[in-house]
């Protein structure tokens, strides 16, 4: 697809990137829904809940450590060597690993496994959504990014039931892989963003992620662009994937699954994702679009603690609205290609989303260490208190954040020093 015909929204970039979205999306998840089955499969004992909590924990910090760095890796190739060269190169080391984690056989294997693919699974969105915004025209961009995201978000649907089908995490490792493989055939059709190649001609530094530090406002703007999106995997991470715990707290003996709590969640905010994008040109506005969604996200989050959940079908249901709410990744990770220059654009779409990604640990940090451990809160007061520090913070960054909506992409960023 060229830019001689960017006002489709429906163009083979925006298929493309929606569907590496969507193999991302069931890999990134599919840990989490299969925790307890390949754990066991790997000799844990899943009565000694430590033991489980400390596998566990290992294999996801370890996919989040991945995340972290393979954001960084794939931004800088996606700004010097090209958008497709990261969506190629990112799910040919993805698939791989997801193979080769079928074929673990100890808790070591399966985090190394992880992080290799962790470090594949950060290439796709921002490299998708950069590809994307340069493609579509300003009045359609948002939509555009949506439908990536919205149609993205139903692989952690899909991971749920091909587990529920197969009833093999190994099997559903290997078909991960195997659908990063008949993506790899698609993207031959998709062409470079011709932003991307008139910069290219252009003596020009590119893909440089210490120019993030190195000038004032653009240091602000990048901090600002991650912290819009922090309540995403504050709701993901910690109330959704504890919901069986939050059930326990409520209202006792449960029977709560944390992989379909997820599947609920995520239909929920693929669901989100598209109308974000609606709701974006409606009123002409990123940043609106955002608060809306915040307001929703305080609802949920609200009834979630408000003693109304008293069995399974309520706390399914709470988990499907607080996915809902947190229905706005494809404006933030958009907004945040949106804030910088060609040449810095994949980097920063990249960098940002899994950097939002890697403030889980941290997270988790507050509301088990120090919350619980050092302050000795309770486990449903230690959520309460983490979830009012996260939207304060959020709020004060989409306040600061730039509109971006009517934004000119076609612009580089220029070497400054920090004064």
């Amino acid at each position: 697809m060229s830019q001689s015909k960017p006002a489709s929204i429906f163009n083979i970039a925006v298929i493309v990137a929606a569907l590496g979205y969507f193999v991302d999306i069931y890999d990134l998840l599919l840990f989490t829904i299969v925790r307890e089955p390949s754990l066991a499969g790997l000799g844990v004992d899943l009565k000694v809940k430590a033991d489980v909590i400390a596998a566990s924990t290992k294999v996801i910090n370890w996919q989040m450590w991945g995340l972290l760095l393979g954001g960084i890796i794939w931004g800088i190739m996606g700004d010097k060597k090209g958008r497709l060269s990261v969506l190629f190169g990112s799910i040919i080391l993805y698939s791989i690993a997801n193979f080769l984690t079928g074929f673990v056989d100890s808790v070591g294997q399966y985090a190394t496994a992880r992080f290799v693919a962790g470090i594949g699974l950060a290439g796709e969105l921002g490299a998708g959504i950069t590809l994307v915004s340069e493609l579509l025209p300003k009045n359609k961009r948002g939509i555009g990014t949506s439908l990536v995201a919205g149609i993205g978000l139903f692989g952690a649907v899909a991971a749920y039931f091909t587990f529920k089908f197969t009833d093999d995490w190994r099997l559903c490792y290997k078909i991960g892989a195997g659908l990063g493989v008949l993506l790899l055939f698609l993207r031959i059709t998709v062409a470079e963003s011709g932003m991307f190649n008139a910069v290219k001609q252009q003596s020009v530094v590119r893909g440089n992620f210490f120019m993030f530090f190195t000038d004032a406002k653009r240091f602000r703007k990048y901090i600002l662009a991650i912290l819009i999106g922090l309540p995403t995997w504050f709701v993901i991470g910690v109330l959704v994937n504890l919901s069986n715990r939050f059930a326990t707290e409520f209202y006792g003996e449960n029977k709560i699954e944390s992989g379909r709590a997820i599947m609920y969640a995520y239909a929920a905010i693929a669901v989100g994702d598209i109308l974000v994008g609606l709701v974006s040109q409606y009123f002409k506005s990123r940043k609106k679009a955002l608060y809306l969604f915040y307001f929703f996200a305080v609802v949920s989050g609200i009834y979630f603690f408000s003693g109304s959940i008293k069995n399974d079908s309520s706390m399914y249901i709470a988990c499907a609205a607080l996915g809902f709410s947190t229905g706005f990744w494809a404006i933030f990770v958009t907004m945040g290609a949106e804030q910088f220059g060609t040449n810095l654009r994949a980097t920063a779409a990249t960098t940002i989303p899994n950097m939002v990604r890697g403030s889980l640990p941290l997270i988790n940090m507050l509301f088990v260490d120090f919350l619980q451990g050092s302050a000795g809160y309770s486990f449903v007061k230690s959520a309460v208190i983490t979830g009012i520090i996260v939207m304060i913070i959020t709020l004060v960054a989409a306040y600061f954040t730039e509109e971006t909506f009517h934004k000119d992409l076609n612009y580089i960023e220029a070497e400054e020093m920090m004064p």
